[in-house]
């Protein structure tokens, strides 16, 4: 099994990515056999200058037999703006959801914590075996819950988007994208591959799901400001939400 290792960037981050980072990483550990995901050498960790602070990013990734790639992004802007990204990938021979997470946070607190297993099927609905576990999980209250964007239509019913007002709602935020790491460790780990036919559907359910994640034009611009309309481009579709073709299913 791969070792993973703390980030440098990660000990002076908002205490919130931190710990969900870690958790992110301890789930994977005990459930999969991690192997690396290699980026292209200039896009695993790059320094820009985003309205005259730095920008740090820092990218690991990995893979498993049930996960073409495993993607964990922090991102720092000066002393202003800290950023968590991670989204797991299906490799297409596997009828499994989307997991992604995101935390932004700048000056001390926290304005965004999103969640959610996103459906690759037709119907955009959870499999029963992922509706039923996710159901059974303990009942959780924020004080306030934000609106998915225009192109969210990916989301599942269970998707979770807040902004935590209290160290408890944090807390409780953990426990519930730690829940859904572990229920979909574990239901990844007992799947079976599927037929050729299955697969195309999840390959266009995949290209539409990063098709609509690239449409965050807060991400986008300032990927752009940084680094320049190309280099976004590049970044949003190499490493963030990129895609593969029916050729390149192993």
């Amino acid at each position: 099994m791969l070792e993973t290792s703390k980030s440098s960037l990660r000990e002076n981050k908002n205490s919130l990515i931190c710990q969900l980072a870690d958790r992110l990483e301890s789930v994977w550990k005990r459930y999969l056999n991690l192997e690396p995901y290699y980026l292209p050498d200039d896009l695993g960790y790059v320094e820009g200058r985003l309205e005259g602070e730095k920008l740090i990013i820092e990218n690991k990734c990995y893979q498993t037999p049930q996960f073409r790639k495993i993607h964990l992004e922090l991102a720092k802007v000066g002393s202003t703006l800290d950023i968590l990204h991670c989204v797991m990938f299906p490799r297409p021979n596997y009828a499994l959801p989307m997991f992604g997470t995101d935390i932004v946070a700048g000056r001390g607190s926290v304005s965004a914590a999103i969640a959610d297993l996103s459906p690759l099927n037709a119907d955009r609905t959870l499999p029963e075996n992922y509706r039923n576990a996710i159901g059974a999980l303990p009942p959780s209250h924020f004080s306030q819950y934000r609106q998915a964007p225009e192109w969210g239509d990916i989301f599942s019913e269970f998707c979770l988007f807040i902004r935590p007002n209290s160290l408890e709602e944090e807390a409780q935020f953990l426990s519930v994208v730690e829940s859904y790491v572990e229920i979909h460790c574990q239901i990844a780990i007992a799947s079976q591959p599927v037929s050729p036919e299955v697969q195309a559907e999840i390959l266009a359910a995949q290209s539409y799901y990063c098709s609509q994640q690239q449409q965050n034009d807060k991400t986008r611009r300032i990927l752009e400001k940084a680094f320049g309309l190309e280099w976004a481009d590049r970044y949003m579709k190499t490493v963030l939400f990129d895609t593969i073709s029916s050729e390149m299913v192993i």
